[in-house]
């Protein structure tokens, strides 16, 4: 299958926002920024790349909008779209792929875009808030196994399984810009997020011996900025449903995304690293 990804960039007021949109030459026709992945390449790095490409806009990840699926020369193919905040403008640059570039109202918008499934994208922009502060819960990558390891589980490290795994997140977190790093004190944990960044905070409450359900949840409850925090298999699926997220069982190196809006989470993603 053809993957590949993008955004509905959006700016000004949530209730009433204006959107780009735009002008492939090649095709002759209105879209909304996107492009295919490169080899090896995570959906969500994919995404950022080209809106930036296309626009020259940074965006800030928001809510996941339904996929698009279709064939492009006798292929199926996905293109994989969320809602994305402007967080930066270098400029648009005017090329070969993209020649013009348009703000507009989402009523002007669906008017002028070429295809349906994209007026769908702008039909499921107000199914829940735009504005949203992201929570990105991470369990850390592979580690080789536990019961070949002779030391201290606590300071069992990364395979280099786990290496291309937090590698990968290491592109995919900018979409969240995440302001704090939290992680179980496992050097599992730890060096999980480090390819992101430092400055990481250690949490006892998300260890596998020190955690306590009910004081974990009041613990990552209370963070009200974007956030990234590491933890483990038996800590992890709790605290989601704690936090108000909706059920789910991620895989070594996966993270799930609550995106939180008047202290309520307004939507639950999961995603692989490879």
């Amino acid at each position: 299958m053809l993957r590949a990804a993008g955004a509905v960039v959006w700016r000004g007021e949530q209730s009433r926002p204006e959107v780009a949109v735009v002008h492939r030459p090649a095709y002759d026709d209105w879209t909304f920024p996107k492009g295919k992945l490169k080899p090896g390449e995570h959906v969500i790095a994919a995404a950022l790349r080209e809106v930036r490409e296309e626009t020259g806009l940074r965006g800030l990840l928001g809510r996941a909008l339904p996929p698009a699926r279709y064939l492009a020369a006798g292929r199926p193919k996905r293109v994989d779209y969320w809602a994305a905040r402007v967080a930066g403008d270098d400029g648009f640059d005017p090329g070969d792929e993209v020649d013009e570039l348009r703000w507009l109202p989402t009523e002007r918008a669906a008017r002028l875009l070429t295809y349906e499934w994209d007026v769908g994208l702008l039909r499921a922009l107000p199914a829940a808030p735009l504005e949203t502060v992201p929570l990105v819960l991470v369990r850390h990558a592979s580690a080789g196994s536990r019961k070949e390891w002779r030391g201290d589980d606590a300071l069992r490290p990364l395979d280099d399984g786990g290496r291309s795994e937090a590698a990968s997140l290491a592109t995919a977190l900018p979409a969240y810009r995440p302001e704090l790093l939290v992680s179980s004190p496992s050097l599992r944990c730890v060096q999980t997020l480090e390819p992101y960044g430092a400055g990481i905070r250690l949490e006892p409450l998300l260890g596998e011996e020190g955690h306590d359900p009910e004081k974990t949840a009041e613990l990552v409850g209370r963070i009200a900025v974007p956030a990234a925090v590491c933890s483990h298999r038996q800590v992890l699926p709790g605290l989601v449903e704690a936090l108000g997220g909706t059920e789910t069982h991620l895989r070594k190196g996966a993270f799930a995304v609550l995106h939180r809006a008047g202290g309520h989470v307004v939507s639950t993603e999961c995603y692989v690293t490879r």
